[in-house]
């Protein structure tokens, strides 16, 4: 459960929408395969300091495995795949949270000023209202919404203006989040890890109940589009293969976990649970949220990167869920910064805390990059495809195999099938990256 929490991230928002870009029946056998697959790869990490002789590797991480096999270049190459999972992950959390607190904001001055707001985006009728944002991009900004109520109409505009997505949101995070990335230790935020877990159950819950409410909308068409359906084989597949490298990405961080497990010989068996459940998680809420999309009247390809985005920000159900997640991401996110600032400032200065100015320089270049992208290029789908593909090709693919491949040539164990099967997976995390900028 431990490795299930810490696995199932930001991910789970986009695993609908990754299912309807490779479409539905490519998108759950999609992803079976990586789930297996990514286990197969962390298998191998978690036996990689086993297959050295000699050594007492008791207490080595991953990057000490790699420093072993490749020298300086693997341990600076880890360092480097393991700073853009992290930099990824606070980056995709940035856009999240601002977010998040630009709906959880504009439901609270609604509510509080009797405010009601209709969005100018086509969507359902009834109780349940589901919308296609992204049917609105071509309207300009200031026509986002019209308003009908008592309130004061040059107090909305005025909120409006101060209160935008993108524009202003993303640095209001800057005075909160800022001063708690610059603790010397952030154990105080390990201490709300549950919320992780309360988040996810949650989120199972909102699709269960939308799902109940909304019922199935599902027409195959094995390789041709229409109106409201996307076919079941489609050629942008690797947009979800690179998602759900991220989403089954622990590879850099998974010995460090197993190292608390009391009975170490069932490390295998809890790994492959843990695998089992994070699948199931994500299978049942990508398929849930694309099955019961209400289409007709809206068409599949309306589902967002953030599948919250097609609930109304008055919606309470998906209010009660962003208040989750934003609290969560808030403690998890000095979490991150803390890990990454470790991991380099370490590796540069021998200490984690070389003094305020040098983690004051790491942490605004990392703010910067959340605020840049949030403001910039807020597509969560994006920033996880393209960070987990070029994470994932070092971390899940290409460096679990060729240790193994090395330490079997060394015993004089390695085999053909051995070889080839191994060789076959760094070509696929290789075929992975490269899709992700031709797609």
């Amino acid at each position: 459960f431990m490795i299930w929490n810490t696995m199932m991230g930001t991910s789970i928002l986009s695993i609908p929408w990754g299912i309807k870009q490779a479409g539905f029946t490519s998108g759950i056998i999609l992803i079976l395969l990586m789930g297996i697959l990514t286990l197969y790869c962390c298998y191998r990490v978690v036996k990689s300091r086993q297959m050295i002789p000699l050594t007492d590797t008791s207490n080595w991480e991953f990057p000490d495995v790699c420093k072993y096999y490749f020298g300086s270049f693997g341990q600076w190459s880890s360092l480097l795949f393991s700073m853009v999972s992290l930099v990824g992950a606070m980056v995709v959390y940035w856009v999240l949270m601002s977010n998040f607190l630009f709906n959880t904001g504009k439901f609270i001055y609604n509510f509080v000023h009797d405010i009601n707001v209709t969005d100018i985006v086509p969507g359902t009728n009834g109780s349940n209202k589901v919308i296609c944002p992204s049917a609105a991009s071509d309207h300009p900004p200031q026509n986002r919404s019209v308003m009908f109520a008592s309130g004061n109409r040059t107090g909305f505009e005025l909120f409006e203006e101060w209160w935008d997505k993108s524009q202003t949101v993303p640095f209001y995070l800057i005075a909160i989040l800022l001063p708690l990335l610059n603790l010397k230790s952030p154990s105080f935020f390990a201490k709300f890890n549950v919320l992780g877990t309360v988040s996810v159950v949650y989120l199972v819950f909102l699709v269960t109940v939308k799902a109940a409410h909304l019922g199935i909308h599902l027409e195959f068409n094995w390789f041709t589009e229409n109106e409201f359906f996307v076919p079941e084989f489609r050629i942008l597949f690797p947009q979800l293969t690179g998602v759900l490298t991220l989403a089954f990405f622990i590879h850099n961080c998974v010995i460090t976990l197993l190292q608390n497990n009391r009975n170490q010989e069932n490390n295998v068996r809890d790994l492959s649970i843990a695998y089992f459940l994070v699948g199931l998680t994500y299978l049942y809420v990508g398929v849930i949220i694309f099955a019961s999309f209400p289409s007709p009247p809206l068409s599949k390809e309306c589902i967002e990167q953030n599948f919250l985005d097609n609930f109304p920000s008055d919606d309470i159900m998906s209010f009660v869920a962003r208040i989750f997640l934003l609290f969560q991401m808030m403690t998890v996110y000095p979490l991150l910064g803390y890990l990454a600032r470790v991991q380099l400032l370490r590796q540069f200065f021998g200490n984690a805390y070389p003094s305020l100015f040098h983690v004051l320089v790491l942490n605004l270049a990392i703010v910067g990059a959340g605020v840049a992208m949030a403001r910039f290029y807020p597509n969560i789908g994006g920033i996880i495809r393209y960070s987990g593909a070029t994470c994932g090709l070092a971390f899940v693919f290409v460096y679990p195999s060729l240790i193994y491949m090395i330490s079997l040539h060394r015993a004089g164990q390695l085999t053909w099938p051995a070889l080839i099967i191994h060789i076959f997976i760094i070509l696929l995390g290789l075929a992975n990256l490269i899709a992700q900028f031709l797609l």
